[in-house]
């Protein structure tokens, strides 16, 4: 088959390539999808430069241990393990090879069962593979970590980004007032979104306005937790996932560290998370796409010769929404 695949770590464009291979093996638990589409994030580049270096403890210390990265895909199912019974042959699903050794950049994929579902019925694939990491990213930080109930105050930080779209509409379906942090060229965009009111960054701080929020979700930027902690209420909470960082150790996981260093001794609470694929989150999705309350944004897309120039598009920082491959 036909797949991106990578030996060493590096810029995209210098150490991945389209090659040949063997097809996945299927085990008793897996499914084996034929790839119609997949989907760029940001732990992909992370993982393809092995930057931040505390991470090649999980990617690979020397080198990738998993030669086709992706993590995103959506496609037909063509076989299934002895132990599968919620899928079969032919089923339409999406969900997310992430860190599964042959990854989505190929032809074929062997994913768990455990992290697909049935493909929403009213999404083509391209657009169905924007979903997963990005989608239930903003699912599970809004409903898990941060706990959003109606009529709080919500502010997402990169509003306009793959997870922040995502986010905003999530955050408006569980009956929050939104705020959106994004650029100027991508304000009206986060507003048609659904977003209550939106801040340009480059005119406005949120974190030196009067305003205060329930939670606020930093998905970019390089605000530090007690800069952020400026704009929050006595008890809200600020929700870490990801950020830009000029550090090659330990990157934005250095953010981190602090909010968790000063979260025991304020009112507030501060915490990070790392999302967590799984079916039954991928359902409560499809159900959203479904009904109508979100739709993925697709900034742009590119073939499967291209993921170099995909993931490098990524790594500028300017993608508005998700960046998709067509397999």
């Amino acid at each position: 088959m036909k797949a991106i695949t990578q030996k060493s770590y590096g810029a995209p464009q210098e150490v991945l390539a389209l090659d040949d291979i063997a097809g996945p093996v299927v085990g008793e638990a897996d499914v084996l999808v034929r790839v119609q589409a997949a989907s760029v994030n940001p732990a992909d580049w992370h993982i393809i430069r092995g930057d931040p270096y505390l991470a090649r403890l999980s990617f690979g210390l020397r080198g990738p241990k998993d030669p086709v990265p992706g993590c995103d895909l959506a496609g037909r199912v063509e076989a299934v393990g002895s132990a599968v019974t919620a899928f079969a042959p032919g089923d339409e699903v999406f969900g997310s090879a992430f860190m599964r050794g042959l990854g989505a950049f190929a032809e074929w994929a062997s994913v768990p069962h455990d992290v697909l579902a049935a493909k929403p019925a009213n999404l083509s694939f391209e657009h169905a593979a924007a979903l997963p990491v990005g989608a239930l990213t903003a699912l599970q930080g809004l409903r898990d970590q941060g706990q959003v109930e109606p009529g709080q105050k919500v502010l997402i930080v990169g509003a306009s980004g793959g997870v922040g779209t995502f986010t905003v509409q999530i955050a408006k379906s569980l009956g929050a007032e939104v705020t959106g942090v994004c650029s100027t060229r991508n304000v009206e965009m986060v507003r048609s979104l659904g977003a209550d009111h939106v801040i340009d960054y480059t005119r406005e701080d949120f974190a030196d306005g009067g305003a205060r929020y329930d939670l606020i979700f930093q998905l970019a930027g390089t605000r530090s937790p007690s800069e952020c902690r400026r704009a929050l209420t006595p008890k809200g909470t600020l929700l870490l996932s990801s950020g830009e960082s000029s550090g090659h150790v330990i990157g934005p996981l250095g953010r981190v560290v602090k909010a968790r260093a000063q979260s025991p001794f304020v009112g507030q609470k501060m915490v990070s998370f790392t999302v967590t694929p799984n079916t039954q989150d991928l359902e409560s999705v499809k159900t959203l796409v479904e009904s109508g309350d979100v739709s993925p944004v697709i900034d742009r897309s590119y073939p499967l010769a291209e993921v170099p120039e995909a993931i490098a598009y990524l790594e500028e920082g300017h993608a508005r929404g998700k960046v998709v491959i067509d397999v």
